[in-house]
């Protein structure tokens, strides 16, 4: 195996995330589903943004908020994933680099404009998202950079890059190639409705071995073996994957391997704010763990650290050093 340039790159929806705090009666006069993301069109956009309150932008998209994670981190950290050239797709790229991430696809000159997602919060810290793909859904097997992939000691994709075909493609490319350098895949499986809209897509990747790992939350895990019994459905995903991480919100996580199941608790946080990316930040501390050697138990830790930093404020992104958190909480990155 040759020699790593990047700790983790990820692959997936470069988004701008639109937030905005809302109550329960706005969501149902909008006739969206509380906790849910639906994909929307431009139209809808506009319609959304028109109508919600005054909004906070910050760049986004779930593998981008884990892999800015794995920076703050003190991680080598790469993303791939595709913005129109326009202002929303200067903010993100100018973001991501910023946060210390390589970030080198080449944006798009013509099409539809960059992504975004309205995220409206209600005061209990649950987010419901509207999606906009735009440009996102461009992402072409061409822009999968394949040095990268081969320097890079764990890729990191995202089950919303599902949606768009060009997209799909793309995935699979960085799979064959990472795996062609002996590099493990790992898969966040994003939703519990994008699960199952291509539950049968996603268990053909675990059963296949194209992904290595697999993160999901409870909801995404009964999704994707259609049973309400979770037990049988960690036994199920356990018989599937090398290596799972179920998160459990305020229950902590499960790690799943092929001989056991650990359990290990969340991290203690003083107020809820806002949910959005507790599972990408989750996803960032345990693939640095990873990345490190630490065992699984201790990556956990790790995870839950990081996850329970960005409940604690608005927006999906750390606002301050994770690599100085962890280090004041006794890890040794």
């Amino acid at each position: 195996m040759t020699s790593t340039r990047f700790d983790v790159l990820g692959i997936g929806n470069a988004i701008v995330d639109v937030i905005a705090r809302t109550e329960d009666d706005f969501l149902a006069k909008q006739k969206m589903r509380k906790g849910a993301m639906q994909l929307i069109d431009e139209a809808q956009a506009g319609a959304i943004y028109d109508a919600m309150g005054p909004a906070v932008e910050v760049s986004g998209g779930s593998a981008a908020n884990t892999i800015v994670g794995v920076a703050s981190l003190g991680g080598r950290a790469a993303f791939i994933g595709k913005v129109k050239d326009d202002e929303l797709g200067r903010v993100f790229a100018h973001d991501i680099r910023a946060a210390g991430v390589a970030f080198a696809t080449p944006p798009a000159s013509a099409g539809p404009s960059t992504a975004r997602c309205y995220v409206l919060v209600t005061p209990d810290g649950e987010r419901t998202m509207n999606t906009y793909l735009g440009a996102a859904q461009d992402l072409h097997p061409n822009d999968i950079d394949a040095d990268a992939i081969a320097a890079a000691q764990i890729i990191y994709l995202e089950g919303y890059l599902w949606d768009p075909p060009h997209a799909k493609e793309a995935f699979l490319k960085a799979a064959k190639i990472a795996h062609g350098a002996e590099r493990d895949v790992a898969l966040t499986l994003s939703d519990a409705f994008c699960v199952g809209r291509y539950r049968v897509e996603f268990l053909d990747l675990i059963r296949t071995g194209t992904v290595d790992i697999v993160f999901a939350n409870e909801s995404e895990l009964h999704s994707l073996y259609e049973t309400a019994d979770f037990d049988i459905a960690v036994n199920a995903l356990r018989n599937d994957v090398r290596l799972a991480v179920i998160t459990r919100s305020e229950k902590g996580c499960l790690v799943v391997t092929r001989e056991e199941t650990d359990a290990i608790p969340a991290s203690p946080i003083e107020r809820l704010v806002d949910a959005t990316g507790a599972g990408d930040l989750f996803a960032a501390g345990f693939l640095v763990g990873l990345s490190r050697g630490v065992d699984y138990r201790t990556a956990a830790r790790l995870g839950a650290l990081a996850a329970a930093e960005v409940i604690q404020h608005l927006g999906a992104r750390p606002e301050t050093s994770l690599k100085n958190l962890a280090r004041d909480n006794g890890f040794d990155l």
